[in-house]
């Protein structure tokens, strides 16, 4: 198993990923071919040196999982910077073997070469076993997040 930045090829295989869980049939636009927008995306992603966008490859190419690491400039915690994490996804033909570790495992490492202060992420209250997993990690519940959809 390898971990790698996406590509563009990549595209179809990260939206459905996103969109095979209860919340993701919701939010996403997954069809074959996918909506410019998912593309328009991925180019605003990678020309973006705070954004890292990777996924998880078996030995034989198949995409089984992904995250995307953002880097956010503070003035707080005397100009910290601080990693967030989102949109983590596994195949579910390959959970709960050790691939969401490896993918936390490459987004702690990277932001520690980053030099960044805390890494973050937030979870639906509508995936309890992710909080679980999160906490298994070593991730607190230390703040109270909200959300204003506009």
């Amino acid at each position: 198993m390898k971990i790698r930045p996406a590509t563009r090829n990549d595209i179809p295989a990260i939206v459905g990923l996103i969109a095979d869980d209860k919340l993701g049939k919701l939010r996403e636009d997954y069809q074959d071919p996918l909506p410019k927008k998912y593309y328009d995306a991925f180019d605003n992603i990678v020309t973006d040196p705070n954004q890292e966008l990777i996924v998880l490859e078996t030995a034989k190419r198949q995409v089984i999982g992904t995250l995307q690491l953002s880097f956010i400039q503070y003035l707080t915690y005397q100009g910290g910077l601080r990693a967030q994490i989102e949109a983590v996804r596994v195949h579910e033909s390959y959970r709960n073997q050790g691939i969401g570790q490896q993918l936390f495992e490459w987004a702690i490492k990277a932001a520690k070469e980053r030099n960044a202060h805390v890494v973050q992420l937030t979870t639906d209250k509508k995936r309890p076993e992710a909080l679980k997993f999160y906490e298994k990690l070593g991730f607190k519940a230390s703040h109270e997040g909200m959300k204003l959809h506009i």
